[in-house]
C-alpha cells in the first residue's frame, strides 16, 4: 500500500467510523449577541486570563483573536460562531458527541482587504474532521481562487437551486451570502462564501445522498445564522427537496465529449472509453465536466461559469500568462490559451460567462486546442449568449 493510500484509507476508516446518521432537530436557541461580539468570541472553556486578552485584543481593535473549546460538547456548547448546536455537530458525526471543535472569528470586511479569520474546525477523536470557513472569495493574482473552483466546482457537487449561489455533495458544501444582506460583489471582487470541507473526495465513489444533504441543511443554517448577526432580513429554506440527483459516470461516445455533440478530442482516442466523465447534474452556476480524476484532481475539466458573480474568479487568470485569444466577428470578449489551459471570459447579456478547458498538466496542448473553440461555440448556444465564435493563435 503507497502512502497516499494508506492515508485515503486512514481517512475512509475515520468516515465509517463517525458515519452519518439523520439530523435531529435543534432546539431553538435564546437570542444571542452578535457574532463579533466579546462574550461569544470568549466562552467556552478558555482559561479567564486568556479571555481576558483576547477580550481586550478585540476591543483595542486588533487583529485575529482565537476561541478554542478543549473538549468535549456540554448540552449548552454551540460551535462554529454559535450557529451549531450538540445535535447539529452530532449528526455531521454518525451521532457520537465527543466533538472538539475550535474557532476563529471573522474580522475585517467586504471590499479590497476581504475577510480574513472566519475558521471553524469541529474534530473527533476518531481521527475525522470537519473544516468550515466564512470568507470573501480571493479574485488576486497568486490568490487562492483557483484551488478553491478546483474543490468546489467539481461535477460531484449539485446545486442548491432556487437561485442560491451554492452546491454541495457528500464531502463539500458551500453557499454565498445573499446580496439582499452584503450587497451585490464589484466585478473585482468575489463574493463572501461559507463553505465545508470534510476530507478527501474519491470520484469512484458515487455521491451519498443523505450526506450531501446534510452538508446542504449545515451550511444553510450556517448562512442563516450569518445573517442574523449581520442584522439582515430574512432567512434561507431548505434547499434539499428542490435539489437535482448527484451526478454519476456516465457513459461517453467519441464525437459527443462530455455529452457535448461534435465535441471530439484528437486522432483515434480511446478517452472515451477510459475515462467516463462527471458532468454537473441540475441548473446551477457552473456546469462542469471532469475526466480522468485522481483524488479531487481532474486530468481534464471543461467548466462553464454561468453566474456572473463568480467571474471574477478567473477575471485574473486570463491575464495570466500565455497567447491572448482573440475574438471572432460579432463576438466581445477576451481570452488566454496555454499548455495547460484554454480560457475565454465572455461579456452575455446575463453578464460575464466564463468557458474553460484545463489539463492537470501541461501535456495536453493539443486536447485543449482541438476542444476550446467548439466548446465555447457550443456551450455559448446553450446559455444564450451565441453565436460565439473565437480565434486560436497560431
Amino acid at each position: 500500500m503507497t502512502d497516499t493510500e494508506k492515508v485515503v484509507s486512514e481517512r475512509a476508516g475515520a468516515a465509517a467510523e463517525d458515519g452519518a446518521e439523520g439530523a435531529t432537530e435543534d432546539t431553538v436557541p435564546a437570542p444571542r449577541a452578535p457574532w463579533w461580539h466579546w462574550r461569544r468570541l470568549t466562552r467556552g472553556r478558555l482559561r479567564p486570563a486568556l479571555a481576558a486578552a483576547v477580550a481586550g485584543a478585540l476591543l483595542g481593535g486588533a487583529g485575529v483573536a482565537w476561541r478554542t473549546e478543549t473538549g468535549p460538547f456540554t448540552a449548552d456548547d454551540r460551535a462554529c460562531w454559535g450557529a451549531l448546536g450538540q445535535d447539529d455537530v452530532a449528526a455531521l458525526f454518525g451521532g457520537k458527541r465527543d466533538i472538539e471543535t475550535s474557532d476563529v472569528p471573522v474580522v475585517g470586511h467586504t471590499g479590497a482587504e476581504g475577510l480574513s479569520g472566519g475558521l471553524c474546525v469541529l474534530k473527533s477523536p476518531r481521527g475525522r474532521s470537519i473544516t468550515v470557513r466564512i470568507h470573501q472569495l480571493d479574485t488576486r493574482f497568486g490568490g487562492a481562487a483557483d484551488q478553491w473552483a478546483d474543490e468546489f466546482l467539481s461535477a460531484r457537487l449539485s446545486p442548491l437551486s432556487g437561485g442560491l449561489l451554492g452546491m454541495a455533495s457528500d464531502t463539500r458544501a458551500w453557499l454565498a451570502v445573499p446580496d439582499s444582506c452584503l450587497g451585490r460583489p464589484s466585478e473585482d471582487d468575489g463574493p463572501v462564501v461559507i463553505d465545508v470541507e470534510t476530507g478527501w473526495t474519491v470520484y469512484r465513489d458515487e455521491v451519498k445522498v443523505e450526506e450531501r444533504d446534510r452538508l446542504a441543511r449545515t451550511v444553510v443554517k450556517l448562512v442563516n445564522d450569518f445573517m442574523a448577526d449581520e442584522g439582515c432580513d430574512g432567512t434561507i429554506a431548505d434547499p434539499v427537496g428542490r435539489m437535482p440527483i448527484p451526478a454519476r459516470f456516465q457513459a461517453e461516445q467519441p464525437d459527443a465529449v462530455c455529452g457535448i455533440k461534435g465535441l471530439r478530442l484528437p486522432g483515434r482516442r480511446k478517452d472515451h472509453v477510459r475515462y467516463l466523465p462527471v458532468v454537473t447534474n441540475g441548473a446551477g452556476p457552473v456546469r462542469t465536466c471532469d475526466r480522468d480524476v485522481l483524488f479531487d484532481h481532474p486530468g481534464l475539466r471543461l467548466m462553464t461559469v454561468e453566474d456572473p458573480r463568480l467571474a471574477a474568479l478567473y477575471g485574473n487568470l486570463a491575464f495570466d500568462g500565455g497567447t491572448p485569444i482573440e475574438a471572432g466577428e460579432d463576438s466581445d470578449g477576451h481570452g488566454v490559451i496555454r499548455d495547460d489551459l484554454g480560457l475565454f471570459q465572455a461579456a452575455c447579456p446575463t453578464g460575464p460567462v466564463t468557458f474553460l478547458v484545463r489539463a492537470r498538466d501541461g501535456r495536453r496542448p493539443g486536447d485543449i486546442r482541438a476542444l476550446l473553440p467548439r466548446y465555447v461555440a457550443a456551450e455559448a448556444d446553450r446559455v444564450g449568449c451565441g453565436p460565439l465564435r473565437i480565434q486560436l493563435p497560431d
